[in-house]
């Protein structure tokens, strides 16, 4: 059973930096393309970033140049830095594996998902 535990969550104010965690268990980590998905409230689920088995990354248009997705497969790892946020980054961003298609993903196609973690970007 896979399970994705995501961290480092929380408020910020404009202009400030976050770095979330996710670790993963029940995989292969190695061979599986991790990707970070994010929900703001009224809204649907959508894509942000994702690495794939040999470390190349891909971005939504939206934090191309500000976020950078990175993984440890030693620890079984996959990270999200978070530079520059505005207040519509505001989401509850979630750690996804199983399903990622490169270079964008659906949330439709993920099999697995965490619990999530809350980032709050003040004005």
């Amino acid at each position: 059973q896979v399970q994705l535990v995501e961290s480092g969550g929380g408020l910020v104010q404009a202009g400030g930096s976050l770095r979330l965690s996710c670790a993963a268990s029940g995989l292969t980590f190695s061979r599986y393309a991790m990707g970070w998905f994010r929900q703001a409230p009224g809204k649907e689920r959508e894509y942000v970033a994702a690495i794939n088995w040999s470390a190349s990354t891909y971005y939504a248009d939206s934090v191309k140049g500000r976020f950078t997705i990175s993984r440890y497969n030693a620890k079984n790892t996959v990270y999200l830095q978070m530079n520059s946020l505005k207040p519509e980054d505001t989401a509850v961003y979630y750690c996804a594996a199983g399903g990622i298609v490169l270079p964008s993903s659906s949330p439709l196609d993920v099999s697995s998902w965490g619990q999530g973690t809350q980032v709050t970007v003040s004005s």
